[in-house]
């Protein structure tokens, strides 16, 4: 069965942490074992002339963040892997929730300074809610910061996570010698020279003996033994059982800048991390090794190439095998669609692909069909349940700035959009267009990409709104909903599947709508 072969070599994961603990360029060194690229760049330092090579909008260049989730595929010991880089910074947290839906386990990023930050600690929950393995990664050894049982701790009490050390620092900061691995027993010594061989490490099977004192001097070797002790006394043995059903989560130490500690986690990783999973949709449970195809569109980007307006659905094959030119239907709109050039990604590259299997991400050519959450099967009817659509945090009116340019400015709005970068209400009273995002910054985003890419300006003006609601009346004829219509009428608008959303001013009013009007739900999310 090749099927089966193929599915069993296939890891997806996700990077997911706060920003700046290091997702970027953690990505970036496992690209370079993968032999992906060449040299690495870091997203901030102007050292390396190259930047990241996983941050390719202009914008996210700009400023040394990233914005949009980007998928990396790569090869490295016959295991075929992909990567989902998300943006850490919360206001981009929609587009990170989205893609944890399309991984089958994840990689935490913790900077030792820091320790855990509230954005980790809200993505850490989201992934065990659906009990996604997890693999913890923290990160700038090479910086002094806190102690790593101190660290140990604080994982197990914000994140509530059950942890248990592979691999354990010699010393920090200054003193950073290097990295005791406890999952293969040996020591790798840090030289801060990232040009050095990586390879570059000392079997050490018996620690009581005199030569890993040689390596790293006897004091830096006593207090090593004390704390494998310690370890040993306090944190259970791995075992791969728990990991998988997401109870137990390893960790690793390292410094992704320096390349150091990146391989370890990389073997031991495709050592023990899940294969695809199967997945749960509206009428049953999929099985990866089943033979009709099935998938879902997690994520829509538009013009990824500035030259050409073009849009990719990136879709998650979740069994079966998905093959070019053949037909598939497109649940939602009950229309068999045809891919001639569906493409496997690598950050910039892009290229055409005959077959897909469980666990990869194909990007599909899109003329407007696809929105966030669709499902693509051989035939059979069903639907993926799990891709939320969140009540915006902060209002804006839209206005054009160039009148000359409405044309432009309303499909620019339409497409950015249908990509999830922000929502869109239309006020019943006026038709004016109100945009909804989870963050601030977003507005930026969208300021921006539509004046490069559409060449539309527009501006804003602030909006009195606390929250958005979806509404759903439990009897659309009823005199009581009627009468909301009237009474409420300059706080409701449409979402762009002409749901209808009633915007309320302040956490004070929407209490007091829902006392009056107790035979309305108001929704905070909307499934599609």
């Amino acid at each position: 069965m090749k099927i089966n072969k193929e599915i069993n070599r296939r890891r997806t994961f996700g990077i997911v942490s706060h920003p700046d603990a290091g997702k970027t360029t953690l990505t970036e060194k496992l690209l370079l074992f993968g032999g992906a690229i060449q040299e690495a760049g870091a997203v901030k330092n102007n050292k390396i002339k190259k930047t990241a090579t996983s941050d390719f909008m202009e914008i996210e260049r700009q400023r040394g963040i990233s914005v949009a989730t980007s998928v990396l595929g790569f090869e490295y010991k016959t295991i075929k892997i992909n990567i989902l880089d998300t943006p850490g910074h919360k206001d981009f947290a929609e587009d990170t929730f989205r893609t944890l839906t399309a991984v089958d386990s994840v990689i935490v990023v913790i900077d030792v300074a820091k320790g855990v930050e509230e954005q980790t600690e809200k993505l850490v929950k989201v992934c065990r809610m659906r009990n996604i393995p997890i693999i913890v990664f923290i990160n700038k050894m090479d910086r002094e910061g806190k102690d790593a049982f101190e660290l140990l701790d604080e994982i197990e009490q914000k994140l509530g996570l059950h942890v248990t050390p592979l691999s354990f620092p010699i010393g920090m900061g200054y003193d950073f010698k290097g990295i005791y691995n406890i999952w293969e027993k040996n020591v790798n010594l840090f030289t801060g020279d990232p040009k050095k061989d990586i390879e570059d490490t000392v079997q050490v099977n018996d620690l009581s003996t005199d030569e890993i004192d040689e390596l790293i001097g006897t004091d830096s070797a006593d207090t090593l033994r004390e704390e494998l002790e310690l370890v040993q006394g306090v944190y259970p043995e791995f075992n791969i059982d728990e990991y998988k059903r997401g109870e137990l989560q390893p960790v690793f130490f390292g410094s992704a800048l320096n390349n150091f500690g990146v391989r370890e986690l990389l073997d031991c990783f495709i050592e023990i991390a899940p294969p695809p999973r199967p997945k749960q949709s509206d009428i049953r449970e999929i099985r990866p090794e089943e033979d009709k195809f099935t998938g879902f569109v997690f994520k829509i980007h538009a013009n990824m190439d500035p030259r050409h307006r073009d849009r990719l659905a990136f879709v998650k094959v979740v069994s079966g095998k998905f093959e070019r030119n053949k037909p598939y239907l497109h649940v939602r709109s009950n229309k068999n669609l045809k891919f001639s050039s569906p493409n496997a990604f690598f950050a910039e590259r892009k290229e055409v692909v005959d077959e897909m299997f469980p666990g990869d991400i194909v990007g599909l050519h899109d003329t407007g069909t696809f929105k966030i959450g669709d499902t693509l099967t051989e035939g059979e009817i069903l639907q993926y349940k799990g891709i939320p659509n969140f009540s915006p945090e902060h209002f804006r009116y839209i206005n054009n700035a160039d009148p000359m340019k409405s044309k432009q400015l309303n499909k620019g709005i339409e497409q950015l959009m249908d990509e999830g970068v922000a929502q869109l209400f239309t006020l019943e009273l006026n038709n004016r267009k109100i945009i909804g995002t989870v963050g601030a910054l977003q507005y930026e985003v969208i300021q921006y990409r539509l004046e490069h890419e559409y060449g539309a300006k527009c501006s804003y003006e602030n909006i009195n709104v606390h929250k958005a609601c979806w509404i759903e009346p439990k009897d659309p004829k009823s005199e009581e909903f009627k009468e909301f219509k009237r009474v409420k009428a300059k706080f409701l608008a449409h979402d762009k599947s002409d749901q209808l959303v009633f915007l309320a001013d302040s956490e004070f009013s929407l209490q007091m709508t829902q006392q009056k009007y107790p035979n309305i739900i108001f929704h905070f999310t909307s499934e599609f």
